[in-house]
């Protein structure tokens, strides 16, 4: 089944993507949730021609995107974190540090990013030290974002 994705979706596409999903998926959950539109003819072509319209617009929007992960990629963010004490217990933290916490930290520097947007490489973090998180601005500007988790003082 051909659909038309009205915003994104993870895993599956961007917004105004033609993708291929089986009817199933397409009829159960992404057609009446509202995220796409069965991806007719006459559709295409609107498609197109909006694509068309916002190719300019998009111009301006990937050049704003790319100058702030200029700036954040400047950026050097040190979480901190309760953590156990003593050689055995290694360096464990009490709960978990989730991206909510980066984009904390984002927000304390300055820069305003959805939570959605940022993905922490390996999941939540449990441990101290240095880890990545790959955050996406726009559809064609994401880069990756090294910090680090400390322990509370």
């Amino acid at each position: 089944m051909e659909l038309i994705l009205k915003q994104d979706v993870e895993n599956l596409g961007f917004k105004d993507d033609v993708v291929t999903v089986k009817n199933g998926y397409g009829r159960n959950y992404l057609i009446p949730q509202g995220h796409a539109v069965i991806a007719t003819p006459s559709a295409k072509k609107v498609l197109a021609e909006n694509l068309k319209q916002r190719a300019f617009k998009d111009k301006k929007l990937i050049e704003d995107a790319n100058k702030t992960a200029e700036a954040i990629k400047g950026l050097d963010i040190k979480i901190t974190a309760k953590a156990t004490e003593g050689a055995s217990a290694g360096d464990k933290l009490f709960g978990s540090v989730t991206k909510a916490d980066l984009v904390e930290a984002f927000e304390k520097a300055g820069h305003t990013i959805d939570k959605k947007f940022v993905t922490i490489v390996g999941g939540n973090i449990k441990r101290l030290g240095q880890y990545n998180a790959v955050v996406r601005l726009h559809r064609e500007v994401t880069f990756e974002f090294p910090f680090e988790v400390i322990a509370q003082a």
